[in-house]
């Protein structure tokens, strides 16, 4: 596939805080977490993949192309699976989301659009106040050489590697949905949530 906006929502991850859980399979006010992001997502790109490393079958059947961490890079963090995007796509940009999140503002891609205006590669970046997002981004499919190369070396931070590429930041407020990924139980718990309840979708 080639050229457009390819939306990817991370699902890769193990879930090591959470226990293993599947967290894009949370419940998540009567529906999977993930059913919730592709709906806010999908209006906003051209098409829309799943990055998943487990439990392909419950996530191929919200009816999205899945596409898996390079097993080179497997258990190496978020970076794996922007990488897993990025040689998804020939061409274009990729907006990466994680799977934790419970929704997406309505104009996370025009932001970051429009925060991407004069760059020849476009490289951007949520944040909510002084809180960074490296999940939460937009990538020119060009930047998939410099990712594989980092990734090669051992240098899986994806904080560090946005910040090395000069990454534009765009600031989605400290509330909302951005706000308020859920990386452990106390998270979930905010939420009236627990990682012991998950949908089969």
């Amino acid at each position: 596939m080639s050229g457009g906006i390819t939306g990817v929502i991370l699902a890769g991850g193990r879930g090591t805080r959470m226990g293993g859980v599947e967290k894009g399979l949370l419940d998540w006010q009567g529906r999977p977490l993930i059913a919730r992001l592709i709906e806010d997502l999908a209006p906003q790109v051209d098409r829309l993949l799943i990055n998943a490393n487990r439990a392909h079958e419950r996530y191929a059947a919200f009816g999205l192309p899945l596409i898996a961490d390079d097993p080179r890079h497997a258990g190496l963090g978020p970076l794996a699976g922007v990488h897993a995007a990025l040689t998804a796509v020939e061409t274009g940009r990729v907006v990466c989301v994680p799977c934790d999140l419970p929704g997406l503002p309505e104009d996370l891609v025009s932001r970051f659009l429009a925060a991407s205006t004069g760059q020849g590669a476009p490289l951007v970046m949520a944040a909510t106040g002084a809180r960074l997002h490296p999940t939460v981004c937009l990538v020119d499919a060009s930047f998939r050489s410099a990712l594989q190369d980092s990734l090669q070396r051992g240098e899986h931070a994806a904080w560090r590697w946005f910040a090395a590429h000069r990454v534009r930041l765009v600031d989605f407020g400290a509330s909302g949905p951005l706000a308020r990924n859920l990386n452990t139980p106390g998270d979930l718990a905010a939420l009236g949530m627990t990682a012991g309840r998950s949908s089969e979708g």
